[in-house]
């Protein structure tokens, strides 16, 4: 169906054009009505024509990974498969009619005799192409961000888990502990005790205290024997809950030898009170320093996190390529602890002007990376270098290696090598964009069954 002339002049596109030209196009177009909620395009379909929107409202998205991210609203006098035919490309998006939409439809064919008939019509679309493109780009970077956000929250929530779950079961132990400790200290004084025995016990005590915090752990057979014969020694002395007492009698290397030694310095009938009483304190200390070996955990974490994201830093700033690499391991440990041998090769690099966080973002791509070439398992070697006005972080490991055939094109956007629902295929595109973009840096890469290398080189000093 024919368009009217005054339709196609409303159109900003199409305003300057002269009469004869717009005739032309009113012959040449066709029309479409969509009906509110019909699709338009999915991503990744080829493009099948040039539109401009008469009347209506579309809604366009774009799938990152597994989530929808808006991408763009158009509007009647708006365009769209533009860019995508002069490239040949399929639909970076999704499009679907939020109302009732009219079109205005020309074919590929038709879209190219239109260019050729209407030369100024090219400076415009290239306009509109190059803004569209920029805000696909924005869309596609900041998903990528909360995709990487998002692994990092699930990997960081797992590791404060442990710790913060051992200190909250340690308190309610120790709370337990501390209820005890008076009652058990009045029965060890009902009997009186001289100067020289408070001596000993004094003595005794620290003993144990410092063969409890600072010896390491006894092989699980060696423990079992130890509190085996402990038990036994207190049954013979009608020690009460002498099956409770051994595990950590054990543990603090008090054997039999030294308990005969405390059975010398004191009355038989305190023997079984004051074990009870050291038994309960030992505990209590030991769980003091779990809790805060726990509470260091957290805090070398969250210490961690923030100098992950440069929390309160300028953007551009002097950066230390090492702190945020090691940031980075620390966050990601949970992946590296199931199987990954990281090995640790750094130079003396000097501060380097950068923006850290984007880094971070890189060092946390490669090293993902590297971790799901291996399947969890492998070598992990980090090595860093000062090569002339730049440094060098070269990240390597010896999973299968990246193909010969598709070499070519890992830095693509959108292109991934990874499973449905795995990847992105923004990982590697986002690296190079902040290393050679942001940082006018160079990354490149070696890879071969075995061993594959990602080299980023930065300057030490901005341009």
């Amino acid at each position: 169906m024919t368009i009217d002339i005054k339709t196609l002049r409303k159109i900003p596109l199409f305003s300057h054009l002269p009469e004869d030209q717009l005739q032309c196009l009113s012959e040449q177009g066709n029309e479409v009505r969509l009906s509110a909620g019909t699709q338009i395009a999915k991503q990744g379909d080829p493009p099948d024509g040039f539109y401009i929107i008469l009347e209506g409202k579309t809604e366009w998205t774009r799938k990152v990974g597994q989530q929808e991210a808006h991408a763009v609203t158009l509007v009647a006098g708006d365009v769209f498969a533009e860019l995508i035919l002069l490239l040949d490309e399929p639909y970076p998006t999704s499009g679907r009619a939020l109302t009732d939409v009219h079109l205005y439809k020309l074919t590929p064919e038709e879209f190219w005799e239109m260019l050729q008939m209407c030369p100024t019509i090219l400076r415009r679309i290239l306009k509109i192409s190059a803004e569209r493109s920029q805000i696909h780009e924005s869309v596609s970077q900041q998903q990528a961000k909360l995709i990487s956000l998002g692994t990092l929250s699930a990997g960081l929530a797992h590791e404060l888990n442990n710790p913060a779950a051992a200190m909250r079961r340690n308190v309610q132990t120790l709370e337990e502990v501390l209820q005890k400790l008076p009652s058990l200290a009045l029965k060890m004084h009902q009997k009186p005790i001289s100067e020289g025995q408070l001596a000993f016990l004094c003595d005794f005590y620290a003993r144990s205290l410092e063969s409890a915090k600072n010896t390491d752990k006894l092989a699980p057979l060696t423990q079992s024997e130890l509190e085996d014969e402990i038990t036994d020694w207190l049954e013979d002395r009608n020690v009460k809950d002498a099956w409770k007492l051994a595990p950590v009698l054990a543990s603090a290397r008090l054997g039999t030898d030294t308990l005969d030694e405390l059975a010398q310095q004191v009355d038989g009938n305190c023997i079984g009170s004051i074990l009870t009483w050291l038994e309960a304190t030992l505990t209590g200390t030991c769980l003091l320093e779990e809790i805060q070996q726990s509470s260091q955990r957290i805090y070398e974490l969250i210490k961690s996190m923030k100098e992950y994201s440069y929390m309160d830093r300028a953007p551009m700033q002097e950066v230390d390529v090492h702190e945020g690499i090691i940031s980075t391991l620390t966050i990601l440990k949970y992946k590296l602890k199931y199987g990954i041998t990281v090995t640790k090769e750094f130079g003396n690099l000097p501060l380097i002007c950068a923006y850290g966080r984007e880094l971070n973002q890189v060092w946390t791509n490669l090293i993902d990376n590297a971790i799901d070439a291996m399947n969890g398992k492998g070598n992990l070697n980090i090595r860093t270098a000062v090569e002339g006005d730049r440094v060098l972080v070269e990240i390597a490991d010896n999973g299968g290696g990246i193909p010969p055939e598709i070499q070519s094109r890992i830095f693509e956007q959108f292109f991934t090598t990874k499973e449905a629902g795995k990847g992105t295929g923004l990982g590697l595109d986002i690296a190079r964009r902040i290393i050679v973009g942001q940082h006018k840096g160079d990354i490149r890469f070696d890879s071969q069954p075995g061993e594959t290398k990602f080299q980023v080189r930065l300057p030490i000093k901005p341009h």
